[in-house]
């Protein structure tokens, strides 16, 4: 598994449809499914919640919960559903998260952890990864998070996903989450230097090649999060420069190849709005990029979307000045 680069699990963001378009523009990153809570997929409709389209793969599962027993099942639901990767999240602060157990506050539950670690690998073959953060609350110092992650390497998890931002856990709103906590990325790189025999991929805060570039020098992986969101371009510039792949198809062409991908998800009932919303930041820092999000805003993000507006939106392209071409993102 290359996880080099990824696109991190995020709520409301990396669903079927995002994954889709992203993978349009890049062949290399691996990409990640928002948080799936476990008693979710034991009760509910398995097959809405955990489809995926093929070309998405490489993708990762990203699962929530503090049940052993229901993560193990959900784990070889996963496997069975031909996921790539079971990770469990360790790093969501919300408050309704924390009062189902899961996320961020199971940081204070160590031994639960492992308990967990353990019945999801027993379960599958798949890699089970974790995606976590460098502390929560007052609890932020660098031998905390050597002990914990010296914890749950003994279960046999080989990958972790630091987030090098704490969570506060019922102070903030998960937007503040994201923002306020400072960054501390020296404290990912030691935990590099000390578990070598570990796969460290950093995450929080991170937008460009060249701060991947810089990150590579000391972690073994990077995971982006928002600036993909908004700015989805930035993965042609990852491929060229990270992957060394110059095949990456310019703005225009990943429209074009997403309109039959639309009108097919449209005719099984999916509503347009649902899969364009993900496109308003395509051409963030071009030519037409005020038109361009006007124009989805207006017509194809609406909730009941005359799906026949998609045949056009090539020569709303074309004549609207947007600029298409595969220069580098802004």
């Amino acid at each position: 598994m290359n996880r080099k680069v990824s696109v991190a699990p995020m709520m409301d963001c990396t669903d079927r449809h995002e994954r889709y378009f992203l993978r349009l523009i890049s062949k290399n990153v691996l990409l990640y499914t928002e948080m799936i809570v476990s008693e979710a997929i034991v009760r509910g409709d398995k097959k809405k919640l955990l489809s995926f389209n093929i070309n998405e793969k490489p993708v990762a599962l990203q699962l929530g919960g503090s049940s052993p027993k229901l993560l193990a099942t959900c784990s070889k639901i996963g496997e069975e559903f031909g996921y790539d990767e079971i990770n469990l999240n360790l790093g969501c602060p919300s408050k309704k998260v924390q009062k189902n157990k899961f996320g961020a506050c199971l940081i204070k539950e160590p031994n639960l952890v492992t308990d967990c670690l353990n019945e999801m690998q027993s379960s599958t073959k798949l890699p089970v990864t974790v995606k976590t953060r460098i502390g929560y609350d007052d609890v932020e110092d660098y031998e905390s998070l050597f002990n914990f992650i010296n914890l749950l390497k003994s279960t046999g998890v080989k990958t972790f996903i630091i987030h090098a931002r704490k969570a506060m856990l019922g102070k903030f709103t998960p937007k503040q989450n994201l923002n306020i906590p400072p960054l501390k990325y020296e404290m990912v790189y030691k935990l590099k230097k000390d578990f070598k025999d570990l796969e460290i991929i950093i995450n929080g805060g991170i937008s460009s090649v060249d701060e991947i570039n810089d990150h590579l020098n000391k972690v073994n992986g990077v995971m982006l999060g928002r600036s993909i969101y908004h700015s989805p371009y930035i993965l042609a510039d990852i491929e060229r420069e990270i992957f060394k792949n110059l095949n990456v198809l310019s703005r225009k062409d990943v429209i074009q190849e997403l309109v039959p991908y639309v009108k097919k998800e449209t005719e099984k009932g999916t509503r347009m709005n649902q899969i364009m919303r993900h496109t308003l930041g395509l051409f963030h820092g071009q030519a037409g990029s005020s038109f361009w999000k006007r124009y989805l805003s207006e017509n194809l993000c609406v909730r009941d979307a005359d799906i026949k507006k998609i045949d056009h939106i090539m020569d709303k392209i074309k004549f609207n000045n947007v600029d298409t071409r595969v220069g580098q993102s802004a």
